[in-house]
């Protein structure tokens, strides 16, 4: 089995000479950008090991809430870890269960972590897909000619012009070699809990996950917030790029006008080979311009996905209004965050987060708004669930699916909200 890793970005990596010399019937892949932490290409996906029963690599997107419990016992039975990655412990375990085939064997390690995880696992000559019982994250199955292909979301399929089968159950097992594709169910059932935050904010809007076209959804949001909290504007103007679905269905409900008076500027360059370097010297962000000849004079309902510290929010206020606006109104398309998220997605501890820390009307001061409106959590599923009680809002109000057993580090999870 050939094991390769980089750092920076894909096509700089893997440019067409590299990838021609990566020939082979299977092959997993991964890529990962975070601004938490020191990136390492140590703590790179995938990740493989040697054992007696032969090669085997791992790509996986989560977070395990267990896994430090579970390295330090590993770590006891002579286990020697090769990165701080929590997905590593997982491949340890395969390598020490007593089961002889490849599905009995990720049955046996999978039912002892806890937490998050839709993942890869691959053998020399057979590939595994998994997702937990709860399904926190996607992922889904299609074809390409005679090949199968998983990956997290449905866009992928789109690009590569192969054929969306379907998604990946929640505690779903799809073994996939020469014989075919074979589909098991080792694990109890349990209530599903998807991450409703992939509809707000992480998933692309092209994508289809947890049965919902994520599109149709944010704009059904928009939708649901001017019900909800209408506002007397001159113009509905979205934060690029997630902001702008949401603010389509905001505009279309309230019959106010819709306008790009925000523009974001989309440039990385290709250079951008150590990631950390770059943060720390220009930060990466949204950077966003205000379009002065559009906004000037105007009333502005600013449609948003979320807001995290407020800082980011404070300062695109700040812009508008240095750019001539007249009033600048906030709406934002989801709930407040008042919880830290410990299923894959770094949100910053509870005392970072300014809806924990302020009141809706502190918040507003501190953003220099003139008003400021949430979309209330009821409303939120009511667009989502359809009735039925199938995500997770454990950011919004506290209510934690799978226990949190370890204190998890801010340098395991993937980190969205830079400082």
């Amino acid at each position: 089995m050939h094991l390769e890793l980089g750092m920076g970005l894909v096509a700089d990596i893997f440019d067409p000479g590299r990838l021609l010399k990566l020939p082979g019937p299977l092959a997993i892949g991964h890529n990962r950008y975070s601004t938490a932490g020191k990136s390492e290409l140590v703590n790179a996906q995938p990740c493989m090991i040697n054992y007696a029963a032969g090669s085997l690599a791992l790509a996986h997107n989560g977070n395990l809430v267990n896994a430090k419990a579970i390295r330090k016992e590993l770590g006891s039975k002579g286990a020697i870890f090769q990165s701080t990655n929590d997905s590593e412990v997982i491949v340890h375990l395969m390598a020490q269960a007593k089961s002889e085939n490849f599905v009995d064997r990720a049955a046996e390690a999978l039912r002892q972590v806890s937490g998050a995880y839709s993942l890869v696992l691959m053998t020399e000559n057979e590939l595994l897909a998994a997702r937990d019982p709860y399904g926190f994250r996607p992922l889904c199955l299609g074809k390409l000619d005679r090949a199968y292909i998983i990956a997290s979301e449905t866009c992928v399929m789109d690009l590569i012009e192969a054929e969306f089968i379907r998604e990946v159950e929640p505690g779903e097992l799809i073994l996939i070699n020469e014989n075919g594709l074979q589909s098991f169910f080792p694990f109890k059932k349990v209530e599903s809990k998807y991450c409703v935050f992939e509809h707000i904010y992480f998933a692309r809007p092209d994508s289809f996950l947890f049965g919902e076209h994520v599109y149709a959804a944010r704009k059904e949001m928009g939708r649901a917030m001017a019900q909800e909290s209408p506002v007397d504007a001159d113009l509905i103007v979205p934060v690029p790029d997630s902001g702008v679905v949401s603010a389509m269905g905001f505009a279309e409900e309230s019959g106010i006008p819709f306008e790009m008076g925000l523009i974001r500027n989309h440039y990385v360059g290709r250079t951008f080979i150590e990631p950390q370097s770059q943060i720390r010297n220009f930060g990466v962000k949204l950077k966003l311009n205000a379009v002065k000849n559009l906004i000037s004079g105007k009333r502005l309902a600013i449609i948003d996905d979320s807001i995290v510290r407020g800082t980011t929010c404070r300062k695109i206020v700040k812009m508008l209004l240095e750019a001539g606006a007249k009033e600048v109104h906030l709406r934002i398309s989801a709930p407040p965050i008042l919880h830290s998220c410990y299923y894959g997605i770094d949100t910053p501890h509870k005392e970072e987060l300014i809806a924990h820390t302020h009141s809706l009307e502190e918040t507003r001061k501190y953003l220099g708004a003139d008003s400021l409106q949430y979309l209330s959590i009821k409303k939120m599923l009511e667009v989502l669930q359809n009735g039925k009680n199938k995500f997770c809002s454990a950011c919004f109000d506290g209510n934690y699916p799978v226990p949190i057993t370890d204190h998890v580090s801010t340098t395991q999870q993937l980190n969205l909200f830079p400082k």
